[in-house]
């Protein structure tokens, strides 16, 4: 799907949409609880309906109404049998229930997009390894076989946290204690604080030993519970982002107390008013694609701690300074460091690609409000953000669709 927009500037007052990071963690708890939960304020994005369909798969039961869903747990007590996990193309549903199915020592397979599946697995890949379990990639799928026990894990940190967190689901359900120790530099911990805050809503208790160290007492149960998923601060950032270029847009529904680590942007975006402004991503990187359109609209910046931007939908970084450059931006990608450089911001003359990535096309779209053109793979934002265009058209945003891609 292709949108154009016009130069325009966007008025008004919107709420945040739900954290989708937030609902991931809520929904898999509530389905690792004996008993029933309801769970409100959900955002049916394309991820959200693929980590339902993987509840479903395990054996536990969701019901929807409005906004709002009851789902009923089943325990942690997986069957048996052959399970499919229909986990489309969120690479947080995927790696989520790849450590939760290895409660089960049946056979589990893994569907999604080509591009899912060929995302980086090693962390998985060496405990199944180490613990005598089969993890084996196959033509249209990948599959599991066997199951997980108490014990000490070492992972390194500068890894996605989604592995930790899938670790963190299982072995507080498992017989005996267990700790995780992190190497290296410990990045996305605030992912890791956001699922102790979700397991311990739950009566699940996780608790930091060390900077490096998360001890897990075993034989503990989840409990079902009745909650709402606060706002999100990755989305929001995308609408806070129409005030740095001139809109005036209030942002409601979000906590100031949250554990999200992408509310740093209402710290880096006021820095984007100076010159060399240097931003680390190490603990944001979700944060990248839209700091990279505002630094190009404004005065440059550097940005570290860019590597894991492609292990992402898209490689974020790479694509991003290719989408720039259509904009006349000059930019530099080093191994893990990005400089966007101070430009004057042109129309581009030919459509911008948003590389199927839901985060490209929202940034896309936002430097297209100032300079007019048009985007492609728009439909990409119902990955996390499935009414974005008619939000930002509410807003005041000239928004046209004009056709499916070529």
């Amino acid at each position: 799907m292709q949108i154009k927009i016009n130069p325009s500037i966007a008025k008004g007052f919107i709420s945040a949409p739900p954290s989708k990071s937030m609902a991931h963690r809520l929904l898999i708890c509530s389905a690792l609880a004996g008993g029933t939960s309801i769970i409100s304020n959900i955002a049916y994005s394309q991820d959200i309906l693929a980590t339902m369909d993987c509840i479903r798969a395990m054996g536990a039961d969701v019901v929807e109404e409005g906004n709002t869903l009851t789902v009923t747990g089943n325990g942690g007590r997986l069957p048996q049998e052959l399970i499919s996990f229909p986990c489309r193309e969120s690479g947080s549903t995927m790696r989520f229930f790849m450590g939760i199915s290895m409660l089960s020592e049946g056979r589990k397979v893994f569907l999604g997009s080509e591009t899912l599946r060929n995302r980086p697995f090693s962390v998985y890949e060496e405990i199944c390894k180490k613990k005598g379990i089969s993890f084996v990639r196959k033509e249209d799928s990948i599959e599991i076989c066997g199951s997980i026990n108490a014990g000490d894990y070492v992972l390194p940190g500068d890894v996605s946290s989604q592995f930790i967190t899938g670790l963190l689901f299982v072995l507080p359900m498992l017989d005996g204690d267990s700790s995780i120790s992190l190497t290296g530099k410990v990045e996305s911990r605030s992912y890791i604080d956001l699922t102790l805050s979700a397991l311990a809503d739950f009566g699940v208790q996780v608790s930091w030993k060390d900077e490096r160290t998360l001890v897990i007492s075993g034989n503990q149960k989840y409990q079902p519970r009745e909650l709402a998923v606060e706002g999100d601060y990755s989305n929001a950032a995308f609408l806070d982002a129409l005030n740095v270029i001139g809109g005036q847009v209030e942002v409601n529904g979000l906590r100031d107390d949250s554990l999200q680590g992408d509310r740093i942007y209402r710290t880096y975006y006021p820095l984007l008013d100076h010159e060399n402004a240097v931003l680390d991503l190490s603990d944001c990187p979700d944060l990248g694609p839209i700091l990279f359109a505002l630094a190009a609209a404004k005065n440059g910046a550097i940005f570290t701690g860019t590597r894991r931007l492609k292990m992402k939908e898209s490689d974020r970084g790479t694509v991003m300074c290719a989408e720039l450059a259509k904009f006349g931006v000059r930019t530099k990608q080093e191994e893990n460091e990005i400089i966007i450089y101070k430009s004057e911001l042109k129309t581009p003359t030919e459509t911008v690609c948003g590389h199927n990535d839901h985060r490209i096309v929202m940034s896309m779209a936002t430097l297209l409000s100032i300079t007019g053109g048009v985007v492609d793979d728009a439909q990409a934002v119902r990955k996390s953000y499935p009414d974005y265009f008619s939000v930002i058209k509410s807003l005041g945003i000239e928004v046209e669709e004009i056709g499916m891609d070529q």
